[in-house]
C-alpha cells in the first residue's frame, strides 16, 4: 500500500511539472533579453567573498503564472555573484533564484537546490538566466534553444523546493565559457547556493538545507560541487546529490560523442580548456587544421541545437593536421592529458549522500564511467546508490539515448531529494 501511494505521488509530481509548462508556455509572453550591462562584471571583486551577491534584478519568467500573492509556481530574480573560476581567481557568475509559492511540507526550514544544467552551449545567449524568460529563443538562421531544464526545476518547484540555478563561469558573462571544467563549475554551483542563502527577501534561511541536482554537464558540476564541498564551502548542510549521467571522465565522454550528433560539443571543452589553460591554446592550434580552427571558432558562439545542426555527425579526424581523431591528438599531448585528468571526478569523498543514474546505451556520457564514479565514492565509505535506466538503444549517436534517461529518471531523482530533505535514510547500493 505504501509502495503504491509513493508511486502515485511521483507519478501526480511529474505530471504536475510537465502541465506547468505546458501552462506556461501558452500564458507566458516571451520576455525580452536582459539588459546587457547586467552581465557585465564589476572591475573589481577582491572585496567580495564567494557567494556574495554583486547585483540582483526580478526576473520575468516564461514559466510562471501572476497571482496576487506572486507568481507560481515561483517568483525569479536574476543574480550576479561571486565564485572562483578554476585557476582559484575571483569571477562573477549569473544565475536565477526561484522562491517557491508552494509551502514546504517537510521537517525544518525550506530546503534549497542548486541545480546545475545540462549542456546548453558556449555562446552568452545560451545562459539559463536569460533561457529562462523566454518561451523560445531564436537566432537566424538556425538558432533555435529553449529551457529544456524547467521540468526538473518545475518538479522541484512543486515540492515547496527553492531551486537556484547557475550559468556557470563564462555564460552570459564575458569570456568563454568554461564547459565541463571540474572546478570552476563545483564553485559556480556552490557559491550560487551561498548567494541564494545571502539574497534577501526569501523565503529561505541562512542555516537551511541544501541538495545538489544536475544531468549530463550538469550532473557532473553537481557531482564535483559534492566533492569539493567540504572544503571550499563547509557552512553548508548538504543533504544529498543527484548527479545524472556526470562525464566524470572527460576524456571517455569526447572519445563517445565524436561522429555523433554532438560532435560539436568537443569544440565546446577544447574551447573551454583553453580559456582556462591559456597554454594550452598554442599547443591545440598547431594540431587543427583551417576545418578545425574554424570549428573551434564557431562552436563558443553556438548553443546545443544549431551546434549539433552544424557539426553533427562529423568526425574530429577531419578537423586534425594529422587526420588522427581529437581523442588520439590529446591524448599524445602530455599537458592536454594532464589538463583532461585534472577534470577527473571521482578523486575526493562527496559530502552527503548521492544518487548516480545512468542509462545502460548511453550514447553521450559512457555508462562504464557512471558505474566507475558509483564504485570509486563507495570505496572512500559514501553512501551512493547507482541506478541504471535500462532503456533499449534507438539510434546510437543521435543522443536519444542520452537525453530519454533525463526524463525517465525524474521521479525517481524527485524521490531521492525530497526524501533527503525529510531525513529519511539514503539507500545504498555499495554492498551490491
Amino acid at each position: 500500500m505504501v509502495k503504491s501511494v509513493r508511486r502515485s505521488w511521483r507519478r501526480g509530481a511529474v505530471a504536475a511539472a510537465a502541465l506547468s509548462v505546458i501552462v506556461t508556455a501558452v500564458a507566458a509572453p516571451v520576455a525580452t533579453a536582459a539588459p546587457a550591462d547586467f552581465y557585465t562584471p564589476p572591475s573589481e571583486l577582491s572585496a567580495n567573498a564567494p557567494g556574495d551577491v554583486i547585483r540582483s534584478e526580478p526576473s520575468e519568467l516564461a514559466l510562471r503564472v501572476p497571482g496576487t500573492d506572486g507568481a507560481f509556481p515561483a517568483d525569479g530574480r536574476r543574480i550576479m555573484y561571486r565564485s572562483t573560476d578554476a585557476n582559484g581567481v575571483a569571477n562573477a557568475v549569473t544565475g536565477t533564484y526561484l522562491d517557491p509559492q508552494q509551502p514546504w511540507a517537510g521537517p525544518g526550514p525550506r530546503p534549497l537546490v542548486s541545480l546545475a544544467i545540462g549542456t546548453h552551449g558556449q555562446g552568452d545567449q545560451c545562459a539559463p538566466s536569460k533561457l529562462l524568460g523566454q518561451v523560445i529563443a531564436y537566432q537566424a538562421p538556425i538558432g533555435l534553444m529553449t529551457e529544456y531544464e524547467v521540468l526538473g526545476i518545475n518538479a522541484l518547484l512543486l515540492q515547496g523546493i527553492a531551486v537556484v540555478v547557475t550559468d556557470y563561469d563564462g555564460l552570459g558573462t564575458p569570456g568563454v565559457h568554461t564547459y565541463v571544467n571540474r572546478a570552476a563549475e563545483a564553485h559556480a554551483v556552490l557559491d550560487a547556493a551561498r548567494a541564494a542563502k545571502n539574497l534577501p527577501g526569501t523565503s529561505i534561511t541562512a542555516d537551511g538545507p541544501v541538495g545538489f541536482w544536475g544531468y549530463s554537464q550538469g550532473g557532473g558540476a553537481a557531482a564535483a560541487a559534492a566533492e569539493l564541498a567540504a572544503d571550499y564551502a563547509p557552512e553548508l548542510e548538504v543533504k544529498g546529490t543527484y548527479a545524472g549521467a556526470p562525464p566524470a571522465d572527460l576524456a571517455a565522454t569526447l572519445a563517445q560523442i565524436d561522429g555523433s550528433f554532438l560532435t560539436g560539443a568537443i569544440g565546446y571543452a577544447i574551447n573551454g580548456l583553453a580559456q582556462a589553460y591559456p597554454e594550452f591554446r598554442d599547443l591545440i592550434d598547431a594540431e587543427l587544421n583551417d576545418k578545425g580552427k574554424a570549428m573551434l571558432a564557431e562552436t563558443q558562439n553556438l548553443c546545443v541545437v544549431e551546434t549539433g545542426a552544424r557539426f553533427a555527425f562529423q568526425k574530429s579526424s577531419g578537423y586534425t593536421r594529422s587526420g588522427e581523431s581529437l581523442s588520439v591528438v590529446l591524448d599524445r599531448l602530455p599537458l592536454a592529458k594532464e589538463l583532461l585528468e585534472r577534470q577527473r571526478i571521482g578523486k575526493r569523498t562527496p559530502s552527503g549522500p548521492v544518487l548516480i543514474q545512468s542509462g545502460n546505451h548511453d550514447d553521450v556520457v559512457p555508462f562504464g564511467q557512471a558505474r566507475e564514479l558509483a564504485g570509486a565514492w563507495c570505496g572512500r565509505g559514501a553512501v551512493v546508490q547507482f541506478t541504471e535506466n535500462p532503456i533499449p538503444s534507438v539510434l546510437p549517436g543521435s543522443v536519444i539515448n542520452h537525453g530519454a534517461p533525463l526524463v525517465l529518471g525524474l521521479p525517481e531523482a524527485l524521490t531521492y531529494m525530497v526524501d533527503r530533505f525529510h531525513d529519511r535514510p539514503a539507500p545504498s547500493t555499495c554492498s551490491s
